[in-house]
């Protein structure tokens, strides 16, 4: 009897940032930030907001990052989702989301939105395109940017 072998691809997992993570996501934030598809973080601000990152690790590399800002009891921002860029289009970035999503509802939120140059990545998980000017000021008064960027704000209801 002739015996095949396959091959077992290597698990991925979701998890909480922790501290060790800080240079990884700095490191993959910087590449997209250089072409404009992220506002920059210096390592002070991730580590100061490193409670609401979760990272995506595949074959024991980090190859993904997102963060989950919590506005009120009513919405959150899907916020710096970014994968390794060797590791694009590998469906990590819809495992993040996914996580979140399942995260925001767990939490008892209504309503997940983030800003996007790809509003049709979020279209196929359940999002809708809207206009930015319904978000409250707080949301997006921090990006100083906001009105001259071409970013699409997408939305989610979570009820």
């Amino acid at each position: 009897m002739i015996q095949t072998l396959r091959k077992l691809e290597p698990e991925h997992r979701v998890r909480d940032a922790t501290i060790d993570d800080v240079d990884v996501i700095h490191s993959m934030m910087e590449f997209y930030a250089a072409n404009c598809v992220v506002m920059p973080r210096s390592k002070d601000e991730i580590r100061d907001s490193l409670m609401t990152f979760s990272v995506i690790e595949y074959d024991n590399e980090t190859v993904g990052c997102a963060a989950l800002e919590i506005y009120s009891s009513e919405l959150c921002e899907v916020k710096s989702l970014v994968i390794a860029d060797h590791r694009s289009r590998s469906g990590f970035g819809r495992t993040l989301v996914e996580e979140l999503i399942g995260k925001s509802r767990t939490l008892g939120l209504k309503r997940i939105m983030g800003l996007t140059y790809v509003p049709e990545f979020f279209h196929r998980l359940g999002f809708r395109t809207v206009p930015k000017e319904i978000f409250p000021e707080k949301v997006w008064r921090r990006c100083h940017k906001f009105n001259d960027r071409e970013e699409i704000a997408v939305t989610k209801d979570l009820a």
